[in-house]
């Protein structure tokens, strides 16, 4: 019976990985990532600055830090260092944004 409900669950994560899904979280830059997950002035200024410099943004949810798609990328620039929902499909640890707004 274990075996069974071990062999659903991880059925049910492979075919969830792939479907889009809307997440709120911050989107940061790679150096600080969870660092500038409260979106502070002081966060949003720190990670323009490291996106400008070089840093790939990244997307923090619950403390969980996520890599932003090289093809996804240019649609965050109006929001480094802002609270975000976006929506998109996650791959691991990759999300390809398809659409982002900024948080109410």
């Amino acid at each position: 019976m274990k075996t069974l409900w071990m062999t659903v669950s991880i059925g049910s994560l492979f075919t969830v990985a792939g479907w889009a899904a809307f997440l709120s979280g911050t989107i940061s830059d790679a150096n600080c990532a969870a660092k500038h997950e409260a979106a502070s002035a002081s966060d949003t200024a720190c990670v323009q600055r490291c996106v400008q410099r070089g840093a790939a943004p990244v997307f923090v949810s619950q403390g969980k830090v996520y890599q932003i798609a090289a093809d996804s990328r240019d649609k965050v620039k109006e929001v480094l260092g802002q609270k975000v929902t976006v929506e998109g499909k996650l791959d691991g640890t990759t999300l390809t944004i398809e659409s982002v707004q900024a948080a109410k």
